[in-house]
């Protein structure tokens, strides 16, 4: 496993739309485990391949005693609603108050390419809707919600 730069506000390829994943090889796995290594290392709990300058529709989450990689997502089913404080590994030193749906289903593969369903609820679906955003180039810093 290899530590991996983190990219931040401001560059480009934040910004740009995620290709989906169509080799579930030994560098897929590669990939993950250093992005693995990078979260933790920077005290995340979870993190997109933009996030490490690779344009691919995979992001991992590590929270509440829970490991998911989920390649080529796929959210649906989402309700209810809840506004709290997130950060960012790409946006350091900063929290702003974001809308999030309490509850979701979301479609994927593992790193070997098997599909799953899981459904999410309330800081794990906020995590996988953050973590999903930056596949298509969109950052929390601009769904800055006001809380009520």
């Amino acid at each position: 496993m290899a530590l991996r730069e983190i990219v931040k506000v401001g560059e480009d390829l934040l910004r740009k739309k995620s290709k989906p994943v169509k080799n579930f090889d030994k560098d897929l796995s590669t990939l993950l485990d250093d992005m693995y290594e990078t979260m933790r290392v920077n005290n995340g709990c979870g993190i997109a391949c933009p996030q490490v300058g690779i344009l691919l529709r995979a992001f991992i989450i590590e929270i509440e005693g829970m490991k998911v990689e989920f390649i080529n997502p796929v959210i649906s089913d989402t309700s209810g609603s809840c506004i709290l404080k997130e950060g960012c590994l790409s946006v350091p030193n900063r929290s702003e108050y974001v809308e999030r749906p309490t509850k979701l289903t979301v479609k994927a593969f593992t790193r070997e390419g098997t599909p799953f369903e899981m459904v999410a609820e309330d800081y794990v679906a906020r995590v996988i809707c953050h973590e999903n955003d930056h596949l298509d180039g969109v950052l929390y810093i601009d769904k800055i919600a006001k809380k009520k």
